[in-house]
C-alpha cells in the first residue's frame, strides 16, 4: 500500500498525524507533499500548529463534513 493510502486511511480513522508520526509508522519523509495530494483530491484536512519544548511543527487532522460521514456510513441525504 503506498505512503499516501496509509496517510488516508490513517487520517479516515480519525487520528492526527505530526511529521515524526509519519516517518515512524509509514517511512514517509514528505508528509506535507502527502497532504498537498490529500487536499487537491477533495480532503478537508486542517493544520494545527503545534510547540513543544520551543520546536514548532505541523499536526494534521481530516475535518470530517456532515454530509460526507452519512455517506460513509451509509445514511441517506436527510435535506
Amino acid at each position: 500500500m503506498s505512503q499516501l493510502l496509509q496517510v488516508k486511511n490513517y487520517l479516515e480513522n480519525g487520528n492526527r498525524i505530526t511529521p515524526i508520526e509519519a516517518l515512524n509508522k509509514f517511512g514517509s519523509f514528505r508528509l506535507s507533499a502527502i497532504i498537498y495530494d490529500l487536499r487537491q483530491s477533495g480532503m478537508n484536512i486542517k493544520t494545527h500548529r503545534v510547540t513543544v519544548n520551543g520546536k514548532t511543527f505541523a499536526e494534521y487532522e481530516l475535518v470530517f463534513e456532515p454530509q460526507k460521514v452519512l455517506e460513509l456510513v451509509g445514511g441517506k441525504n436527510v435535506r
